[in-house]
Formats: structure tokens, sequence, C-alpha cells
């Protein structure tokens, strides 16, 4: 009787792609064939200068070129339902340089933070933005960070207090 309803269910043809739904084909973008054509050239040229890539990068690069590549490994899934079956590919979970990888663990961070991390109350967002040569200043010179962050710091504070109507000598916290 299970044999006969199995049977008459209808079933998908393997491998079937839901609508809307692209495989992710890392070879063919750019940053992929630039990588994959320069990359080996590039950390042979830095050995023979004495300067090898250091471990980490290397690893990085090696995900990435390995990342979403059917030949690299991959899970077979399939619909219970409908018993359509699909290829997924490994991915290299990496953090720095992979950009598939990188906006899934975006995603998942800020969905974690939205649902679970930040409560259910109003929240305000303030963005600073400084131009490229200020920003470059302050990715290398610590001091000048200090005053930039210390300067912004004082005035969303004293935007915060005088918007809750709350006075220096009130609050008891003091500006440096």
């Amino acid at each position: 009787m299970l044999a006969a309803a199995c049977a008459r269910r209808p079933r998908a043809p393997p491998f079937i792609d839901p609508p809307g739904y692209a495989l992710h084909r890392p070879e063919s973008t750019l940053l992929y064939r630039l990588v994959e054509q320069h990359y080996p050239d590039f950390r042979e040229l830095r050995a023979r200068e004495g300067r090898s890539l250091p471990g980490y990068v290397r690893e990085e690069f090696d995900a990435y070129l390995k990342c979403g590549r059917l030949e690299e490994g991959f899970l077979r899934v399939r619909c219970e339902g409908c018993h359509a079956e699909k290829l997924v590919a490994f991915s290299c979970k990496k953090r720095g340089f992979c950009p598939s990888c990188g906006g899934r663990r975006m995603a998942e961070t800020a969905a974690l933070l939205a649902d679970e991390v930040l409560p259910e109350r109003p929240l305000r967002q303030w963005v600073l933005s400084l131009p490229f040569a200020l920003r470059f200043l302050l990715a290398t010179d610590a001091d000048s960070l200090t005053l930039v962050l210390r300067t912004v710091y004082r005035a969303i504070s004293g935007f915060l207090l005088k918007q809750a109507c709350v006075f220096h000598a009130m609050s008891g916290q003091g500006f440096t």
C-alpha cells in the first residue's frame, strides 16, 4: 500500500532549480578571474623577494578560489515533498575576502542583531562620514583617531543631554 501511494505521488525531475534561484558561479565573476590569473604569480614574486605572504593571507586566497565550486565538494539536498534534488557547493566561510561569504555573514549578523540582540525600543543610529584623505590618516594614526572620536562623542552626547533636558551640572557626566 505504501509503495502504491509513493508511486502515485508526482515526482519532480532531479536537479530542478526553484523559481528565482540562480546557481552561484564564482568562476564567472571578474574578481575570481583576476585572483585566479594573478595570485599565483604574485605569491611567487613575493617568495622570490624573500617576503612571502603570511599564512592567513595564503589561506584566505586559497579558500576563496575553492569557494562555491562543485568540483571542490558539495552536498546533495533533496526535498522530501517533491523529491527535487539540488547540489550545494561548499563555501569557504572566510571573513575577509570572499564577497559571497562576507555578504552572507553580514546578513546573518544583521538578522541576529535585529531579531535577538537589540531591544524592541526606538534606536538612533549615527553615521560619521569622512573624506577619504582623512579616513586614511585616521586608519594609520591612533592619536588623531582618538581626537576625532572624542569630538564626535562630545557632540553626540551633548545633543542627547540637551534633548533630554539634562544639563552639565545635573548629569554628573563630565566632558573631557
